[in-house]
């Protein structure tokens, strides 16, 4: 399972004190414990000239000899107002050999021309996932379940002209594949942690998660799932989990909830609300 971060700034504020130097941040969270470890890529990403993503990946753990040095550069040369980072702790539904899962392919955070995605979480079922995907089915490049994930919400954003409109008909559209295959042992999806931008003006949180994961790396005291977010006039900081100790400045931000930033001249606006998923379509026990 994943790490994410995430960061809108109204100024130009760097993303690598989060990034790197903080006492929790994301390079801190990537070798938290040998049993946690973040081993499977990395990636950084921010919008640059034109308004194009621009994504820096590596194959291995950030924490790694060689990986630490591009990480950390990664970090440097990231370009506000817009960055989101991810660490990967590949999840496996297909089955697969353990080379076959590892490639910058697979790595996150995914992009198109305009859409930057990063997920935690996995899809039981990306293959009978894939034909919801309409047009972008043969955009899949990789082997990740997330990139299917992806590829679904950009799909539905792009229907409905609101991410979170998009995000809960992802939600549905998860729910009914797992309907179809019978509701088998277990859930549609584990965890749907998501970070969406489609531009370097707006950056979306979304917190979902099925069943019990444990408990945060870097505080035993939250749920593994449970994301956090600092919002203040000039930012958004949002992650996986507080990326310093400091109490009262993070905000916990609990399954069914989101959290949206925008620039809005010299301030960020931020707004967080549930997310608007039928109860007609609550999972239920499954099948005896």
């Amino acid at each position: 399972m994943c790490r994410l971060f995430g960061q809108l700034t109204a100024k130009d504020e760097p993303a690598e004190p989060w990034l790197v130097g903080a006492g929790r941040s994301l390079l801190a969270q990537a070798n938290a414990s040998p049993e946690t470890a973040q081993r499977d890529g990395w990636g950084i990403a921010w919008y640059g000239p034109g308004g194009r993503p621009h994504v820096e990946k590596g194959l291995r753990g950030a924490f790694e000899n060689g990986e630490r040095e591009r990480f950390t550069a990664a970090a440097r040369a990231s370009s506000p107002p817009l960055v989101v980072g991810h660490l990967r702790h590949a999840s496996n539904p297909l089955g697969l050999p353990s080379d076959q899962l590892i490639g910058l392919v697979n790595s996150q955070p995914f992009d198109s021309h305009r859409e930057i995605f990063a997920h935690n979480g996995s899809i039981p079922f990306p293959r009978e996932t894939r034909p919801f995907l309409g047009v972008h089915e043969p955009q899949v490049r990789g082997v990740n379940d997330s990139e299917v994930l992806f590829w679904l919400l950009a799909r539905n954003t792009e229907e409905t002209r609101d991410p979170l409109r998009g995000y809960a008909q992802t939600v549905e559209d998860l729910v009914r594949v797992w309907q179809g295959l019978g509701r088998p042992k277990g859930a549609p999806f584990s965890g749907l942690n998501v970070l969406w931008a489609s531009g370097p003006q707006e950056l979306w949180a979304f917190c979902l998660w099925t069943g019990d994961h444990g408990a945060g790396l870097l505080d035993p005291a939250r749920r593994y799932y449970e994301m956090s977010y600092h919002a203040a006039p000039h930012r958004l900081v949002v992650g996986s989990e507080p990326f310093d100790g400091e109490r009262g400045f993070w905000t916990s931000l609990p399954s069914g909830q989101y959290v949206r930033a925008i620039r809005d001249g010299g301030h960020v606006e931020v707004t967080r609300g549930a997310i608007p998923i039928p109860t007609a379509l609550e999972l239920g026990p499954p099948p005896t």
